[in-house]
């Protein structure tokens, strides 16, 4: 029977009839259901403007001003940033892939490699992660929103108004305030949909441009104002002293290079929420190459530069840009630095944090839980689960307790999941399937990839075990052991393992996961799949073009010429 629906050789859909049939499977609902091409309207400008919503935020910042708050260099710690998203791309690049082709969202996709049952672990590690996202970027947005708020009611700028939580002692109630109120705003933008999402995305991008901007000239007025020179900072070497207090050069870089890796790394998997509205493959290419790596170069500069202003005037440098408020003695300047934090924290909050988890709270129970629930699931979680005045309490915590700990477990996940789709399923999928269940050829043993399983358990182990039984103590100037400094390159290290040992295991056929109910053969993908030929005539506006099994390039190209002739 024909389920889906291949255009242009490029983008699939599934059929009507298939489509109707579906809505009676417990484990389809329409949110998780393929994006028609009809639909999927983002050109590379949407797609770039997406991804510059994304990166400018100040936990981006951040990145770059935490290393130089470690002792690296200016120069090295925006070098590491620019590193880390340039690997980080790959896996974000591939794994977009399968969401422009067959429009499908990152739950679904997950079925296909982990089986319908297996593929909620995958999901339910990206929510609990997507939720501390959440958390932390609302955390930044209700600190501007109570400096923003304090102009008038100066009690909720006040920095002695503090109150005792777990894991900080001294979190202000303005900002506690600000924070729940940041995260409902976020939630509300969410549950309006992905076109709500795009809006906010594209009337942002130039805001946020300012913002940067914004935060660069302070940072270079403070420099001047101290007696020193923009080139000076291009001059200033790593701080030795603080360094080795940190675990020496290696430890710490490596550190940031897995902590800048491990910043994207959510996007690595759930990537085809979002490529699923790509127009083609070039524009979801394009728009990323463009989107992603340029903004996070200039918010590095940026990071750095402020990271260096504030030793330069203080003594001390900050790792948190919005400590930029407390140095500011104009109304004006504040309500302007602000309102711009709440901008760039909002866009990338929804998009990059609430999206992910609602649709993966959604794929537990899809006839009972809807994407919206799923926003509002998200929002609770956030707000009284989490704790961001821990997570986002310094440097190091930020650096070697939050990043590289979760980068490290989903890792491998990105990592089955490229090696699935491209090496063991060679890019063709039996989208339909996906959504039977037990029925369905990617149920595996009762639901369960154990191949996956496996691959995943095995390869971020010793580097989970770095991070947290034998974790280093920042500032305690010891020597890293062996499995600390595994974990400091924990990101790459699961990466590559998990890659390795599950091609491996699927091709030994080790977990009972044949190929015949794995894979889809070239054979098998004509049967299932209808090639609608698209061809301007001067007389009907398409015609529809039944190919039989294995139609090579040359001959496809011929029929395509004939096909032109008027």
């Amino acid at each position: 029977m024909k389920t889906q629906i291949r255009r242009n050789d490029e983008l699939y859909e599934l059929t009507p009839e298939i489509e109707a049939e579906l809505l009676d499977s417990k484990h389809y609902n329409p949110d998780l259901a393929p994006t028609k091409v009809s639909d999927r309207t983002w050109r590379t400008k949407d797609i770039a403007d997406f991804w510059l919503g994304l990166s400018v935020s100040i936990p981006a910042l951040a990145l770059a001003s935490s290393l130089v708050a470690l002792g690296v260099s200016p120069v090295l710690a925006v070098i590491n940033v620019i590193l880390g998203n340039v690997i980080v791309l790959i896996p974000i690049q591939l794994n977009s892939h399968v969401g422009t082709k067959y429009g499908m969202p990152y739950p679904i996709f997950a079925r296909m490699t982990f089986g319908n049952k297996g593929a909620k672990l995958s999901t339910i590690s990206r929510s609990i992660i997507g939720c501390g996202w959440t958390s932390i970027q609302s955390w930044v947005g209700g600190g501007a929103l109570a400096a923003l708020i304090g102009i008038v009611i100066p009690f909720f700028s006040d920095q002695s108004q503090t109150i005792s939580m777990p894991g900080n002692d001294n979190v202000m109630v303005g900002q506690l305030i600000g924070f729940a109120v940041f995260v409902l705003v976020c939630g509300w933008v969410a549950y309006n949909g992905m076109e709500k999402i795009k809006w906010v995305q594209n009337i942002s991008a130039p805001l946020l441009i300012v913002v940067i901007t914004g935060l660069i000239i302070w940072s270079i007025y403070t420099i001047y104002a101290t007696g020193h020179s923009f080139m000076d900072v291009f001059r200033v070497g790593n701080n030795e002293a603080l360094i080795e207090q940190n675990g020496g050069f290696a430890y710490v870089y490596l550190a940031g290079l897995t902590a800048n890796i491990a910043y994207w790394a959510t996007m690595a998997l759930n990537i085809p929420d979002f490529s699923k509205m790509a127009k083609s493959q070039k524009d979801q290419f394009n728009g990323q190459l463009i989107g992603m790596p340029i903004p996070m170069a200039v918010c590095a500069i940026a990071g750095a530069l402020f990271a260096q202003a504030t030793t330069y005037a203080y003594g001390t440098a900050s790792y948190d840009p919005t400590t930029v408020f407390f140095y500011m003695s104009n109304p004006l300047a504040v309500a302007v630095c602000a309102i711009g934090v709440i901008v760039a924290t909002l866009t990338t909050c929804v998009a990059a944090n609430v999206v992910a988890p609602a649709n993966g709270w959604s794929d537990l129970a899809p006839k009972k839980v809807s994407f919206k629930k799923g926003v509002i699931i998200t929002i609770v979680i956030s707000i009284f689960v989490m704790q961001p005045w821990f997570i986002y309490g310094s440097g190091s915590a930020y650096v070697f307790t939050w990043l590289n700990n979760y980068g490290t477990i989903i890792a491998p996940v990105a990592a089955i999941l490229c090696a699935d789709y491209f090496v063991c399923k060679q890019k063709r999928v039996d989208v339909a399937s996906l959504y039977h269940g037990a029925n369905g050829r990617y149920a595996y043993s009762n639901g369960w990839n154990w191949c996956a399983v496996i691959a995943w358990a095995v390869s971020f182990i010793i580097p989970l075990l770095g991070n947290t039984v034998f974790l280093y103590q920042s500032g305690s100037g010891l020597t890293p052991n062996f499995l600390q400094m595994i974990a400091a390159n924990g990101y790459l290290f699961s990466f590559f393992v998990a890659f390795v040992v599950y091609v491996a295991l699927m091709r030994s056929n080790f977990c009972g996961a044949p190929a015949s109910k794995g894979f889809v053969s070239e054979e098998e993908d004509a049967e299932i799949t209808h090639f609608w030929l698209s061809v301007r005539f001067h007389a009907p506006p398409y015609v529809t073009v039944m190919h039989p099994p294995a139609v090579s390039g040359r001959r496809m190209h011929r029929t395509f010429l004939l096909l032109q002739r008027p």
